[in-house]
């Protein structure tokens, strides 16, 4: 999207649909030097997004100021500038409906008026290549029907998911080395052959039938054994849930993030090591994004706004009632989680309600993480006060949101920026451990 033009290439006109600016307010200056085309419909729809205190409020607020802010006080038929080494933004607004679009489209709505811009300024401006950008795939497929060329925005994307850091790898070695690990001297990563370690990574030693687990300590440089711990009543069923309790309950961590598909028991865990490690905060807050399936609003729900809410946050009180439910009903830690709950040191909320929050000394897990995009992840970890811990769970590959995807969200995003970071931990879960039933859906359904 930013390659410089050859002299046979067209220069490029991207027409911006409502849904690129609520992903990425400043994507009026990530197209290099090519002009960009807002149709007034956007303005229009953009105009039900300024008021609110979500983000996608927060980012049309700031795509309608920035654009203000270009165009001064009179915008002409060629744009605003954007500045040296871009083109220019101009708003559009076409005289009359095309005739394609009067034939082919039943209904007259927004997303057809884009695409009728999109076809206008194509025959205005024939010297232009012009491409319908959006996060929205129907709209794409509308223009391409139409003989328009369309593109996702990818400027935040992964190129493969596929080449996501795991946050784990197996390596064969001595078996003298494994020994050392329980002797008073580690050995340095520098002994064991592992090419370019990152920061907090976690590593499966094998030699023979003998293995040990251990991560890798960027400030002594040496790898660590890691031990199976319980927390709470939940012990490790596997290496990958070792590396992920580990993890969670490392004080010199701030951020962490578990990947896998459900019942590899990414929030269990989570949970789990935030009770264990209740005295180190002042609360633990346990978030998700609310995402309504099959594209219907909360409003069609019976009932009061906890009412409409409780079935978004129903798998976060499961995981709870498992850890509750590994003691018996005598036992002081089954009762305590009940206290937290009434006292509200340990709170069940949708993500949005955490909003205007002061973060300090906080247990953060932020579940369902795949559905937030990568502006709206930036916000909650720029939000961390002193002394709190983020933890955002998910599964890339199962993704509610309607212009996400598994290259294009947060939680794919944080991955793949982070990795190195010293206050940061990742961990791919692929066992899942749940029930055979389940895995065997997973695997084949």
């Amino acid at each position: 999207m930013t390659r410089r033009r050859t002299p046979t290439d067209k220069k490029k006109l991207f027409v911006m649909d409502t849904n690129v600016i609520l992903h990425d307010a400043r994507c009026l200056h990530t197209f290099a030097e090519h002009d960009i085309a807002i149709p007034i419909t956007v303005l229009e729809e953009l105009d039900r997004f300024k008021k609110g205190q979500n983000d996608l409020n927060f980012q049309a607020r700031e795509f309608l100021r920035n654009l203000d802010d270009l165009t001064g006080d009179l915008l002409s038929k060629e744009g605003a500038p954007l500045g040296a080494g871009h083109g220019h933004v101009r708003v559009v607004i076409p005289t009359q409906l095309d005739p394609r679009i009067r034939e082919v489209f039943l209904r007259d709505e927004p997303d057809n008026r884009i695409v009728n811009a999109s076809l206008y300024l194509s025959n205005i401006h024939p010297d232009h290549q012009v491409i319908l950008v959006s996060k929205d795939t129907n709209i794409r497929l509308k223009a391409k029907a139409l003989g328009l060329v369309a593109q996702d925005y990818i400027r935040d994307a992964l190129e493969s998911v596929d080449q996501l850091y795991r946050g784990i790898r197996s390596q064969d070695i001595e078996s003298e080395k494994i020994d050392r690990f329980y002797g008073a001297e580690l050995p340095m990563a520098s002994e064991i052959p592992i090419e370019s370690p990152n920061a907090n990574e976690n590593f499966i030693l094998r030699s023979g039938s003998k293995s040990i687990l251990a991560v890798y300590r960027p400030d002594t440089g040496a790898l660590t054994r890691i031990d199976k711990t319980k927390c709470y009543g939940i012990s490790p069923r596997n290496a990958e849930q070792t590396f992920a309790l580990a993890a969670l309950t490392d004080p010199s961590i701030k951020l962490v993030t578990l990947v896998g598909k459900a019942g590899t028991g990414k929030t269990l865990l989570a949970l789990a090591a935030a009770l264990q490690s209740r005295r180190e905060y002042r609360q633990i807050l346990l978030a998700r994004p609310v995402v309504p399936l099959s594209n219907r609003d909360l409003g069609y729900l019976p009932g009061d706004v906890q009412d409409k809410l409780a079935p978004y946050m129903q798998p976060l009180h499961d995981n709870l009632n498992v850890i509750r439910n590994q003691f018996s009903e005598s036992e002081g830690e089954g009762k305590k989680i009940d206290e937290m709950l009434s006292s509200e040191k340990l709170v069940i909320t949708p993500l949005a309600y955490i909003r205007g929050r002061s973060l300090q000394k906080i247990f953060f897990i932020v579940d369902e993480a795949q559905n937030l995009t990568p502006h709206e992840v930036k916000t909650i970890i720029t939000r961390a006060g002193e002394g709190t811990k983020i933890v955002f769970t998910g599964d890339i590959r199962q993704i509610d949101h309607p212009y996400l995807d598994s290259r294009s969200n947060g939680l794919s995003y944080l991955i793949s920026r982070m990795v190195g970071q010293t206050l940061y931990s990742h961990i791919t879960l692929e066992k899942g451990e749940r029930s055979q039933l389940a895995d065997l859906a997973s695997e084949l359904l």
